[in-house]
């Protein structure tokens, strides 16, 4: 049986500067950084064998940039195995590594209150109540998109063109699931009133190695940040930034569970899209789920047949397998999503933030008469993406009730400071936690300390699942410093 993915999700939120059309990025972006006050450290992020221009179809694109311009200064990796840093102009919030779908979600969230503190946080850095506004969401309507990838740790042994053959047309169609909304269009695409999704429009490629240019619906980077002999990691960047947890955790689940599936073979003949890029578009301008799109095969297959088709497969693997918890709850949400979507997208929009986010436009369309050009409406949509509770109005439809959480304000909370406990992040976590004077710099799959001697200490940690908390809490507590705790695990390992 296939070992269930260890995922994380990596948000790249948009920024503004209240008050101030010219403001630099970069500059708001680090100002972000710098604010949060909650557990974290001022380190260096380690690029040591990053290797981001390495291609799952067996080459490497060397002149790929590896930015390693980040200093202490615009970086900070959190007690909770997080780190939030500068992404050339936006700031960004990458998860700590999770066991499963439903605690990937809940880390996602919290890195919505991590965002919402450090902007609060920056105020004072601004006279006559301006201030830094943070949207979690993926395009700034003026032509330019950031990313929401999500990712997921899968075998090796999985050929990387049975993900491609399998996961295209999934990809497509899960965005009636995955979608949060936008007005008009963008990148030169055909005009619409409104779309599912905010990132259909930047797609251009159906297989490639970039994120930031001719934007592919498969990704191909193959930098696993972990056994490179054991493991891939699928970066998926093709959906949106969501805010509702239960679509985040349907996203998250789907995705994790065919993958599964992928491995123990258990999916049969591959669904093909014929034109996967312009099939992106279509779906996300078809409101119902129901227009046809071409397959290879010569058959037109609609976004929700798709998705059931890969539902049935997902449901029957979990039925067979034993797996998380997690797992079973994903497959009923995505159940009563598509149940429910069959009816109209008035149904999903307590779920859906798309959904959720048209509501709201229709009603002002309805009470005030405005077109679809009007301005008020694209202020609209994107005010539903402030993660500022007090103007945000996916926060306020949360308030009022109109929206399904997963999660109460403790655990998010939580969450803010504490690792995940069955991965390395609980191991990176606490050590930042109790010796954060003695880490030097950090990545995903090292840290490196200065317990005083002469020479710099690397920790490698290439396996994800040891630094869990059941295998390391007990040498933690033996050692009151971090010369004690490096001696005692190379010992263990002896």
């Amino acid at each position: 049986m296939a070992v269930e993915p260890i995922i994380g999700t990596e948000v790249e939120y948009g920024i503004a500067v209240q008050r101030d059309p010219e403001f630099n990025p970069v500059t708001a972006s680090g100002i972000v950084v710098n604010s949060y006050h909650g557990g974290r450290a001022r380190i260096r992020w380690s690029y040591d064998d990053e290797t981001p221009g390495r291609d799952a179809r067996g080459f490497t694109v060397s002149t790929y940039p590896v930015d390693e311009t980040d200093s202490g200064l615009v970086n900070a990796v959190l007690t909770n195995g997080a780190r939030l840093y500068v992404d050339h102009a936006h700031p960004e919030y990458s998860t700590p590594e999770c066991v499963d779908p439903l605690e990937a979600t809940l880390h996602d969230k919290a890195g919505e209150w991590v965002m919402r503190e450090a902007a609060e946080a920056s105020r004072s850095m601004f006279e006559d109540g301006a201030g830094i506004v943070l949207h979690k969401n993926n395009s700034d309507g003026k032509g330019n998109s950031y990313g929401a990838h999500e990712n997921y740790l899968v075998s090796r042994g999985v050929p990387f063109g049975q993900i491609v053959s399998h996961m295209t047309a999934f990809f497509v169609s899960r965005q009636i699931l995955t979608g949060t909304g936008k007005i008009g269009a963008e990148n030169g695409r055909q005009e619409a009133s409104y779309q599912i999704t905010q990132r259909a429009d930047f797609f251009e490629e159906e297989i490639g190695l970039e994120t930031t240019l001719k934007r592919p619906i498969i990704n191909t980077r193959d930098e696993p940040h972990a056994d490179s002999s054991r493991y891939r990691r699928l970066h998926v960047i093709n959906a949106d930034a969501s805010r509702s947890e239960v679509q985040t955790l349907v996203k998250l689940g789907a995705a994790s569970i065919l993958l599964m599936a992928i491995e123990d073979e258990q999916v049969n003949d591959a669904i093909r899209l014929e034109d996967p890029v312009a099939a992106m578009q279509l779906v996300s301008r078809d409101l119902t789920g129901k227009v046809g799109l071409t397959c290879t095969d010569g058959q037109r297959r609609s976004a929700i047949d798709l998705q059931w088709h890969y539902f049935a497969i997902a449901e029957d693997y979990v039925a067979g397998n034993t797996l998380a918890p997690a797992y079973k709850r994903v497959i009923a949400e995505w159940r009563d999503l598509l149940e429910d979507f069959e009816k109209g997208w008035q149904y999903v929009r307590d779920r859906l933030d798309w959904a959720a986010k048209l509501a709201l436009i229709e009603g002002y369309r309805r009470r005030d008469g405005l077109d679809w050009s009007d301005g008020k409406l694209s202020a609209v949509g994107l005010q539903f993406h402030d993660v500022d509770p007090a103007k945000g109005l996916y926060d306020r439809l949360m308030a009022a009730g109109a929206m399904r959480r997963l999660f109460e304000p403790q655990e998010i909370e939580r969450a803010m400071h504490t690792p995940p406990e069955g991965t390395r992040a609980w191991f990176r976590g606490e050590s930042l936690r109790r010796y954060p004077d003695a880490v030097v710099s950090a990545n995903w799959d090292s840290l490196v300390f200065d317990t005083g001697e002469s020479t710099l200490v690397r920790l490698p940690m290439i396996e994800p699942r040891r630094g869990s908390r059941n295998l390391v809490e007990d040498l933690f507590d033996q050692s009151p410093d971090a010369a004690t705790l490096l001696e005692l695990i190379g010992a263990s390992d002896e």
